[in-house]
């Protein structure tokens, strides 16, 4: 499938089912009410951070937010609890709400409703502890796991907007996007949070031997894989997200997994053409997700309220 002869209407197509259909993004009118109060509160960072500017992408926060639920899984412990605490897979389309929604209301709600998300995890870490199948016990309010968790998201959306976004980071501006982010992860009870991209390129040397593809890895990022419906455009938007995803992460990381960016198929398409053929597809796909919802509506609210006078 080259994106070159995608024809316009199949993409525009597969952008609704992604919105809709299939990933359900948008908020209700219920849930930007929210984010216009408290009038004049600039939430945890307010209208001149690059943390809305990065996050009122959609298009990068989908294929950023898909690359990091993959890069997780290779953590044992963090994906034990996700196997034996999470339905992921009887409401997959719940969990990435809840996911974005999380991301969303942290980087764009007043500090009540920021505050009222950071504790909902939180309350939620307290009963996710077990015994992994190697033995170990976990808990999810683990300082270790939640830097882990923070890491991945963040870096996975940081490498997105990086190729997909139309105006990229500087190098000084994406130091600065990780030092922003790190003040969420500590305030969910991470420590040592990467602030700058070359912490974050040791904090993986420095994690790597304690990761793996375990069973339950390899099993959730194959349903991760597996489109949510049965249309055309659902499969390719789904398609094209995925395969997207998979192209950020780290090599170890697919690596490990044992992960093709886009496996050759009957019209030819050689494995070396993958990662081109990945982000043309993944390009067209933004540009055209961009153009059906147009500027992030949360962001519009966010801004609404800090501005908005008080009188």
């Amino acid at each position: 499938m080259r994106a070159a002869s995608l024809p316009f209407a199949a993409l525009r197509d597969a952008a609704v089912v992604a919105l809709r259909e299939g990933l359900g993004v948008g908020p209700s009118e219920a849930e930007l009410e929210e984010y216009r109060q408290p009038v004049g509160d600039p939430g945890l960072f307010g209208p001149g951070s690059l943390v809305w500017r990065v996050h009122a992408d959609l298009p990068v926060m989908l294929i950023g937010g898909f690359s990091a639920l993959m890069l997780q899984t290779l953590h044992p412990l963090a994906m034990a609890g996700v196997a034996d605490h999470s339905r992921y897979r009887e409401d997959p389309l719940g969990r990435f709400q809840r996911t974005a929604r999380y991301v969303a209301g942290t980087s764009f709600g007043g500090m009540p409703l920021v505050e009222e998300l950071i504790g909902t995890v939180k309350r939620v870490h307290v009963h996710v502890q077990g015994v992994a199948s190697d033995g170990r016990a976990y808990s999810a309010g683990d300082p270790d796991l939640v830097t882990w968790v923070h890491t991945t998201e963040m870096w996975s959306i940081l490498r997105s907007y990086q190729r997909y976004s139309l105006r990229p980071l500087l190098a000084e501006e994406k130091d600065r996007y990780l030092a922003e982010v790190a003040v969420l992860g500590e305030r969910l009870g991470g420590r040592e949070i990467p602030e700058r991209v070359s912490s974050v390129r040791s904090y993986f040397r420095a994690v790597h031997p304690a990761l793996s593809a375990t069973p339950a890895a390899k099993e959730a990022v194959a349903f991760l894989r597996q489109p949510l419906g049965t249309s055309r455009s659902d499969q390719m938007a789904h398609r094209i997200i995925s395969a997207a995803a998979i192209e950020l992460m780290p090599t170890w990381a697919r690596q490990l997994l044992g992960l093709r960016l886009w496996p050759p198929s009957s019209a030819g398409i050689v494995p070396v053409a993958g990662p081109l053929l990945t982000r043309a597809a993944a390009l067209s796909l933004a540009g055209v997700l961009r153009n059906v919802v147009g500027p992030s509506l949360v962001h519009a609210a966010a801004t609404a309220r800090v501005h908005a006078s008080a009188a």
